[in-house]
């Protein structure tokens, strides 16, 4: 009796997944396993077989939490010697996916009040995207563009990047060129999912999200205690990527490490000898992160570094007798250094802390090659050299409160940046320039189908005299299966070191910062509808409904001052306007086919005191099909994605009272892939086309030549390279 008193024995569990609706095994499914009551966090982390099953012993009673892709997060409890089946509930459109930007505290897509369209790691690997230019150009209302010399870069309802904040893991990407970050720098290999709002932002952000936010996710490293991953891919238009990682987890404590290679062989649409206008490009990536967790908070601390070398090759030159070119080299470095502190306090209450210290640096050099021994010498021209960069220090730091209520919440946090840029190209060499902030959000729930949001932002702006920014959020749930938000904004945004003090000088850019610009203000307006019908059915569909409307005051735009000399400038335009609509009928026949199909349309205007500019909007139309296919026989899954994107209209500035319409014609695009997993979802190989219409450059007329937008003397401007095939192989071991 004293030993069956004091001997805890433990008694074998057997579970079994399966899908809800056609009761078949959910094969691969992770499985983590938590003491009641003890809250030590995962005990015991497991993963079903092939038929859904697992088995596994227990002393007491547990907490069982079963996740896979495609299903919405099982929670329940379980009992020693017990044997049970649970079915997983297909997560149709993913509305418990969890998101974190712009929310006091982490909140699943349907609950949040802002319209958040997540864009997940499954999304990412069935478009076998390599960095977020290629994830994004597919969606509605999001128009990319190719620089040559700046990179890829992107509108969204109808703004330019200056407009959207970029962010990873929170905190802002700095290293802009004529305004836009260079998409194409960032790569994916470490991503957990991509967070989108559409829509003014500038309460909760600040300067730079007058048209949204855009937040890259990367994985906490303490999903799994041992993870391994690392992916090739191979593209025909000369592209060669790897990448590896791996995280640990124990106790309390996590780290992962992440690293990446991306080389790019440049491609031209006319085979010459040596010019090409894709510019050979190498990339390398490093990202590593520790984490500690306890009872109540969460302590991160991590890095990362990106460097980048671009290589642009000159035409043999005629006054050298064809025997020597200027070669120019483009180098760019980033990194970053990262703390995070997120505190449970007063029961109810947390706290959350970011800071970070981020760089970016880019040189140019320019050499004289002699192409019969390849030998080559730097250009002693002090214009055709160049060294720039930039540093950003910030601090965000958040108190919010949930009353006992739940009627009643609260957010207080300060929100500090300052960015300093250096170089010989921007003026006295050194400029400052530091933005400070205050805000304020609050939460009133009066009823438990409606969410009303205010919001407040005090700004000290080093260079500018800030207005009070403000904000109205709602969400309103008239029923279960329609949800209806809206918000009302006020944005501001001061114009960045480049556009005051920064000169971009080459072959095919005449860029001179203007140091009188004044700042942007803003008035933003957005409606989003979104119907789920809540059905088990194999068959359910859903349509998100979207609207906007954008008014700015002195957006700062580029005009050309002098044709001859392609000199560009920053002025204020005094009033731009943009509105529009995007809208999605999502389709699902489960398990087996996915289908979204998505139309939007952008119209943009802008209005200079006596000037001669068209008072009319201006229109594009865009439309996108998105298809994923799983043949169940084979587990084959076909993935298909195309997008029209229409004609696209654009008031452009020839000097400051004369605007002409410059109109880029329609081109479609078109991926397809088809992928499978192999070796217990160990190994996945993937393979497809892109740019299966073989757009190359698209034609532009009205533009005039040369300048910062075009390419190929103003007639025409690049989208991509040719159609490509390629292979992908992904690797993961998990335990």
């Amino acid at each position: 009796m004293l030993l069956a008193g004091t001997t805890v024995s433990a008694q074998q569990v057997h579970i079994t997944l399966v899908d809800q609706i056609n009761k078949e095994p959910v094969a691969f499914a992770h499985v983590l396993i938590e003491d009641i009551g003890k809250g030590t966090g995962v005990e015991q982390g497991h993963i079903t077989d092939i038929d859904g099953r697992l088995s596994f012993e227990l002393t007491t009673a547990a907490k069982i939490t079963a996740t896979f892709v495609g299903y919405k997060r099982l929670v329940d409890t379980i009992r020693p010697g017990e044997t049970r089946v649970f079915e997983m509930v297909p997560a149709v459109y993913q509305v418990d996916e969890v998101v974190i930007t712009a929310q006091f505290r982490p909140e699943t897509v349907d609950k949040s009040i802002y319209n958040i369209k997540v864009l997940g790691k499954q999304t990412v690997e069935n478009r076998a995207a390599v960095n977020l230019n290629e994830v994004l150009a597919g969606e509605l209302n999001i128009r990319s563009t190719h620089d040559n010399a700046l990179g890829s870069s992107i509108t969204m309802q109808g703004l330019q990047g200056e407009h959207i904040k970029f962010l990873v893991d929170g905190v802002p990407v700095i290293g802009r060129q004529n305004g836009n970050i260079d998409l194409q720098q960032l790569n994916l290999q470490n991503i957990d999912h991509i967070e989108v709002i559409q829509g003014p932002m500038s309460v909760v952000y600040g300067s730079n999200a007058l048209a949204g936010v855009i937040n890259i996710i990367t994985k906490d490293p303490d999903r799994q205690k041992l993870s391994v991953t690392g992916d090739a891919y191979y593209e025909s238009v000369g592209q060669y990527n790897f990448s590896l990682g791996g995280s640990y987890a124990w106790k309390r404590n996590s780290i992962s490490i992440n690293s990446g290679r991306n080389f790019f062989d440049g491609f031209d649409p006319v085979d010459t000898s040596r010019y090409q206008q894709w510019k050979p490009k190498l990339q390398y990536d490093l990202d590593g992160t520790y984490l500690f967790k306890t009872d109540n908070g969460k302590y991160k601390i991590g890095g990362n570094y990106f460097y980048e070398e671009i290589r642009d090759k000159g035409n043999p030159l005629e006054v050298f007798n064809w025997d020597k070119a200027f070669d120019k080299y483009f180098y760019t470095t980033r990194w970053q250094i990262r703390g995070e502190v997120n505190q449970r306090v007063l029961d109810r209450a947390m706290i959350n802390v970011l800071t970070a210290y981020s760089f970016y640096g880019r040189l140019k050099n320019t050499y004289l090659k002699d192409l019969t021994n390849l030998e080559q010498i730097l250009v002693p021209d002090a214009d055709k050299q160049d060294t720039t960069r930039f540093d950003n220090i910030m601090l965000r730091a958040d108190f919010n409160n949930y009353l006992k209520s739940e009627k009643f919440k609260y957010q207080l946090g300060i929100d500090l940046n300052r960015e300093t840029g250096y170089g010989k190209r921007i003026a006295d060499n050194e400029q400052q320039l530091g933005d400070y902030a205050a805000f304020l959000n609050l939460i009133i729930e009066p009823l438990p189908q409606l969410s009303i949001q205010p919001g407040l932002r005090a700004i000290y702006n080093t260079n500018y005299k800030a207005p009070l920014v403000y904000s109205l959020n709602v969400k309103w749930n008239i029923i279960e299966e329609l949800a209806v938000r809206t918000s009302l904004a006020r944005g501001f945004r001061s114009p960045s070191l480049k556009e005051l003090y920064l000169d971009f000088v080459d072959i095919n850019h005449n860029i001179q910062g203007n140091p009188n610009l004044e700042a942007e203000t803003s008035l933003n307006v957005n409606l989003a509808i979104n119907y789920k019908p809540n059905s088990p059915a194999a068959y359910n569909w859903g349509i998100d409904l979207g609207l906007f409307y954008n008014h700015i005051n002195n957006k700062i735009s580029l005009v050309n001052v002098n044709v001859d000399d392609l000199f560009y400038t920053y002025i204020n335009v005094d009033e731009y306007y943009t509105h529009g609509f995007d809208l999605n009928f999502n389709n699902r026949i489960y398990p087996w086919l996915r289908l979204v199909l998505g139309l939007g349309v952008t119209g943009r205007k802008q209005y200079i005191a006596g000037a001669d500019l068209d008072p009319e909007f201006i229109y594009t139309t865009d439309v996108t099909l998105q298809a994923n296919y799983w043949w169940r026989k084979t587990d084959l899954n076909f993935s298909v994605f195309y997008k029209y994107n229409g004609l696209y209209p654009e008031l452009l500035l020839v000097s400051e009272d004369e605007s002409v319409i410059s109109e880029t014609a329609p081109y479609n695009s078109l991926d397809i892939n088809v992928s499978r997993w192999f070796w217990k979802r160990r190994v996945n190989v993937q393979l497809g086309g892109k740019n299966l219409f073989d757009v190359t450059n698209v034609t532009r007329t009205g533009a005039s030549g040369g300048g910062t937008h075009t390419g190929g003397g103003g007639s025409s401007v690049p989208v991509n390279w040719g159609k490509t095939f390629f292979i992908k192989v992904q690797f993961n071991f998990i335990k």
